[in-house]
């Protein structure tokens, strides 16, 4: 299920790093983690849902080597997005 284009456009706006920006490493990571979060609270009442647990799983290793990206071009902005959205590392 996609994101409320509000709470879409509210993390975009958070995590941004200038006026247009949207595909930057920090917003699809910030994107990501929210998708991420929806799924898993999702599966806690539908535990057999076994073909969106496959697009979870997608999401989270793409979400890691986005993650992992943005660690070696600038670890500042890496600390800075983990520090935000709470991740582990």
């Amino acid at each position: 299920m996609p994101l409320h284009t509000e709470k879409k456009a509210e993390l975009i706006d958070k995590f941004r790093t200038h006026g247009s920006d949207t595909g930057s490493p920090e917003v699809q990571i910030a994107l990501l983690s929210e998708r991420i979060g929806y799924l898993t609270e999702h599966f806690k009442s539908h535990g057999k849902d076994h073909h969106s647990r496959r697009g979870l799983l997608r999401m989270v290793s793409k979400r890691r080597r986005l993650l992992d990206y943005l660690k070696r071009s600038s670890l500042d902005r890496y600390r800075k997005v983990v520090g935000a959205l709470n991740l582990r590392k």
